[in-house]
């Protein structure tokens, strides 16, 4: 699907960043304007406009911010699971696949202690959810070890189809 929305990116600056080859920094470049305009729309809705590559580095971005922080569990908790389920093929698409399988064993945990997580929680219990729920541990160490490969794997992906990124200018 093509995008209905494409910040405008100047050259010189996706050059710069393309020299540094930091991946962290590239990704930003792209990602940033998407938060932007996810923030001045309040809606999740905003997705369905987006192509699949840019679908994937936003959903990717809340993942991994999230994640970094506070794990699965916290991504769960705050309510992003519904980023999720595609995902997987979007991973599997760009040659990640290694993270498309722990994004899918994510959901096939969440699935299988949904009731767990859709109870009321205090912090007192949200703090339990860590010590109950430990194949989250050996899923967020994952996570963590494959990151910035995925980063470069969508990287790749854009700097191949930047037409359905961004628009250069």
């Amino acid at each position: 699907m093509a995008s209905g929305f494409l910040p405008q990116i100047h050259t010189e600056e996706l050059e710069k960043v393309k020299k540094s080859g930091n991946v962290y920094e590239y990704f930003d470049l792209l990602t940033q304007p998407l938060h932007q305009e996810l923030y001045k729309r309040q809606t999740f809705d905003f997705l369905d406009e987006l192509s699949e590559g840019q679908q994937l580095l936003l959903s990717y971005d809340y993942v991994q911010n999230q994640v970094l922080q506070g794990g699965f569990i916290q991504f769960i908790e705050n309510g992003y699971i519904g980023l999720l389920p595609d995902m997987p093929a979007w991973l599997t698409n760009i040659g990640a696949v290694k993270m498309a399988k722990v994004i899918d064993d994510v959901l096939k945990v969440y699935v299988l202690n949904k009731e767990t997580f859709d109870k009321a929680t205090t912090v007192e219990e949200f703090v339990k959810l860590y010590a109950e729920l430990k194949e989250f541990e050996i899923l967020d160490e994952e996570f963590n070890e494959l990151n910035e490969i995925t980063i470069g794997l969508m990287i790749k992906d854009a700097e191949k189809h930047m037409k359905d990124f961004a628009q250069l200018v």
